[in-house]
This record gives C-alpha cells, structure tokens and sequence, in this order.
C-alpha cells in the first residue's frame, strides 16, 4: 500500500489488534449475562468505526451501537482544546476519560490525519514530514 511509506514505526500490527479486541469481546461477552439488558457501545470519533466494528461482530450477546462525532482537530495535528460534540445519545456521558498517545501522531486502524490513512490495517506513527 502506497500510505505504508509514510508510517515511522508500526505500533501495533494487524494481528495484535485482532487478538486484542477479540479479547476484549470476550472479556464483555462472559462479563454480561444474556438476561442482562443489552449493553450499548458508543464510538467516540468518526475514527472508533473500525474498532467499533470489529469488536461488535464477536460480542456473543444482544447489544445496542451509537455514536458521538467529536472534532478537535480539523485538518491538524494539534487538538484545538476545544471539541466539537455531535450526539444524540441516551446516555449520560459526564465524567467519562479519554487516554491519549504521547508525543506520536497516530494513524491507521480508523485513525486519520485530514481524513486520510483510516485504512490502514495498523496503528502507526505517521512521518512528521507528511503533517509538517
């Protein structure tokens, strides 16, 4: 793939990816009973699509899926402070954290810089001469 050339370093591979969120649909799968009411999975970012994905096709349980449209970043590589929040969700999302990379911008797996590089299979560091 021609994106490959801009990517550092890959962070996490295809494959570790995969084995994690399959993890982690087991983990929410044997947490919940199927008696329980169906969970509801909220993407955060137009970037959460892939991840998103993934993981609701091997929960083994009946669930709901929203998102929330967040933009702090525009075409940038640096958050604006500011987020723009798009929802409608009948959720209370108060309080709820947010874990950031340090000092890499990642791309991949979702992830984008001005809308490009969502499609790759990985999570990868992107070339600073390429959002510079």
């Amino acid at each position: 793939m021609a994106l490959d050339s801009h990517i550092e370093k890959v962070l996490w591979t295809a494959g570790e990816i995969s084995d994690r969120v399959a993890e982690l649909a087991a983990e929410i799968t044997s947490d919940l009973s199927p008696n329980s009411p169906a969970p509801v999975l909220v993407g955060v970012a137009t970037g959460a699509f892939v991840f998103l994905a993934d993981l609701v096709r091997q929960i083994k349980l009946p669930i709901s899926v929203d998102f929330i449209r967040a933009d702090s970043y525009g075409a940038g590589t640096e958050s604006t402070g500011a987020p723009r929040l798009s929802l409608d969700l009948k959720l209370d999302v108060t309080g709820k954290h947010v874990i950031l990379c340090p000092d890499y911008f990642v791309v991949g797996y979702g992830m984008d810089f001005a809308e490009v590089y969502r499609n790759l299979p990985y999570v990868g560091v992107l070339k600073p001469e390429f959002y510079s």
